[in-house]
């Protein structure tokens, strides 16, 4: 949490200044009272009018409800202060929340350590977090937050005997700490399957935690077994989980389907047809109408995805059907969540930047629009990050925890997602849209029944008002509107880019004549080295017949000398004996 002040005496009453607050305070606070309570939106931007001062408080990452002073102290005294003022009100977190807007939960007590990749789920007003990473280390531990009254808690697991974990005369690993895994709720038990770990094991592993006992330990499972992997993407149809794709321990990818039969824990490879989506992973799936598995996103070692892919699972034949809406950028490490008609998506990035929005994606009628956006390093803005859908008193919720963006987070935020009925959606489908959606709504009722009767659908269609004709067609020019708006924007951005690399050229040019004219001056000089080590080279060659005519002249002249030497002493000898 980072609150950033900037304050300024004025000596008027009830005036409001828009200042810009850039340095976090980091000294104690100067005596600050208010003329009436106040408290901080969900905008996390307020600006506030006191007598004798005027200033703001932004980036605060929860709602907060202070009393009507700041007394002198440390900020994290203040903040403390300002934690403690709400407590009472924690229990009733949900009442006041607006629709389509994520507002960071007043959480009391210690919280989990910061991570992403981790599982979380859902169950009986209870968010569970399961593993993750942090800095390059696996996470082990399970904590639990009550969304009644936003507290947190650790589980502390149970094992099962010595006996039931041995195999092949070794002790197994129940549950290691993990990241990149797949969690869900089966019964009475959490599941999780997948994720990397300093497990050896080549095959998919699947885990259980008892949440009645706190018991933990591994599922037996036969058949085809998939291989390890982290990165997948886990749904659960009937009494069956679908996985699609992940990475290997080999860092291979994937884009497989298998599935395991929850009753028989018998694992089977479902062979496919048409064209599959590429190999990837932290991609992320649901589920429609129990027989549609959607994948979106997702990312390869190189390329990161925004396309959407379907899989019949009954005629186990892979589409790429078009998405009408919103263009969004590609991302991978997003998390999803569906309820009835809705999937939500949240989260991702690209490893430049992360993805500001928040995404809903019409299911039935493949109509893609932005719920809301964050701005850049929103914690909401994260890789890794999850999302789950909870019920309390009565409403459905949205959760999202954790995820790493340049920094590791651990705050929890909550939207209360729109109901259907009063839904305005933002964008509403062009002619095109519709046909396409009343394709797959044709192909989704031949489903369920055999009996459809085409013409009595044709006749429906003679019966559409004209006013609703117009009304498609008028949203279909706001569409079109706002596509033109884009892509003058994405001209423009282009533009701008091109210049830059235009400049960028000359700049270059400039620098290759100057290497190409230093280059050709070299050359001549090396030309002419060449020319000077030849001569060298023909003088060295006279030099050495030079060499050996004046070591045979040597050789002479030293023979010469000895053959005198000896005949003079040859001849002195003979005089000598012959004297008397």
């Amino acid at each position: 949490m980072k609150v950033s002040l900037l304050y300024k005496n004025t000596y008027k009453q009830d005036q409001l200044y828009r200042l810009t607050a850039q340095t976090p305070i980091t000294s104690s606070l100067q005596q600050i009272k208010c003329d009436w309570p106040f408290s901080l939106s969900a905008k996390r931007t307020i600006w506030l009018s006191f007598i004798g001062i005027g200033f703001s408080i932004v980036d605060f990452t929860c709602p907060l409800i202070v009393s009507n002073s700041i007394s002198k102290g440390s900020l994290e005294e203040t903040l403390q202060r300002f934690r403690a003022s709400m407590g009472s009100d924690n229990c009733n977190w949900h009442s006041d929340l607006v629709y389509d807007q994520w507002v960071a939960l007043p959480v009391a007590g210690p919280r989990p350590s910061a991570r992403y990749k981790h599982a979380a789920v859902v169950i009986d007003e209870k968010l569970y977090i399961v593993g993750g990473s942090r800095n390059g280390r696996y996470l082990s531990d399970v904590q639990a937050l009550d969304l009644r009254n936003l507290t947190w808690s650790t589980i502390k697991l149970r094992t099962q005997s010595d006996a039931d974990n041995v195999r092949d005369g070794r002790l197994l690993e129940v549950f290691p700490a993990i990241s990149g895994h797949s969690m869900l709720k089966w019964g009475n038990k959490l599941l999780l399957l997948g994720g990397h770990s300093k497990d050896t094991s080549d095959n998919m592993t699947v885990r259980f935690i008892d949440l009645e006992s706190h018991v933990c330990g591994v599922m037996e499972a036969t058949g085809k077994i998939p291989v390890a992997r982290g990165g997948q993407s886990v749904s659960l149809v009937g009494s069956k989980l679908i996985m699609f794709g992940g990475e290997d321990r080999h860092r291979r990818l994937l884009n497989d389907v298998n599935v395991l039969d929850l009753e028989t824990m018998i694992w089977n490879v479902a062979e496919t047809k048409q064209t599959p989506p590429a190999p990837r992973f932290d991609h992320t799936a649901a589920v429609h109408v129990d027989r549609y598995l959607q994948i979106f996103g997702g990312c390869s070692h190189s390329t990161f995805f925004n396309d959407l892919h379907v899989l019949d699972l009954e005629t186990l034949e892979w589409s790429q059907p078009q998405v009408q809406g919103n263009l969004v950028s590609p991302r991978a490490g997003h998390a999803g969540v569906s309820i009835d008609e809705n999937w939500f998506i949240v989260g991702g990035g690209d490893n430049r930047s992360g993805a500001l929005e928040t995404l809903v994606l019409d299911m039935s009628k493949l109509i893609l629009s932005v719920l809301t956006s964050v701005e850049r390093r929103d914690p909401l803005a994260s890789e890794g990050i999850t999302i789950s859908s909870a019920l309390v008193d009565g409403e459905q919720f949205l959760v999202a925890f954790g995820g790493y963006n340049g920094n590791y987070n651990n705050e929890v935020f909550a939207m209360k997602p729109k109901p259907k009925d009063s839904k305005h959606p933002k964008i509403v489908k062009s002619s095109a849209a519709a046909a396409a959606a009343a394709s797959v709504t044709a192909a989704y009722a031949l489903a369920k029944s055999e009996s459809l009767d085409l013409t009595s659908i044709e006749n429906s269609k003679t019966k559409v008002d004209l006013s609703v004709e117009i009304g498609v067609i008028k949203e279909e020019k706001k569409v079109l509107e706002s596509s033109i708006a884009w892509v003058k924007a994405e001209k423009s951005t282009l533009k701008a880019k091109l210049d830059e690399i235009n400049e960028t050229h000359a700049d270059l040019s400039k620098e290759l004549h100057s290497v190409q004219g230093q280059l050709a001056a070299e050359k001549s000089r090396c030309a002419n080295l060449e020319t000077q080590i030849s001569e060298l080279q023909k003088m060295l060659l006279s030099m050495q017949d030079i060499e050996q005519k004046v070591q045979a002249l040597r050789s002479q002249k030293s023979a010469f000398e000895h053959g005198t030497t000896v005949q003079r002493q040859s001849s002195g000898g003979v005089w000598r004996w012959m004297a008397p």
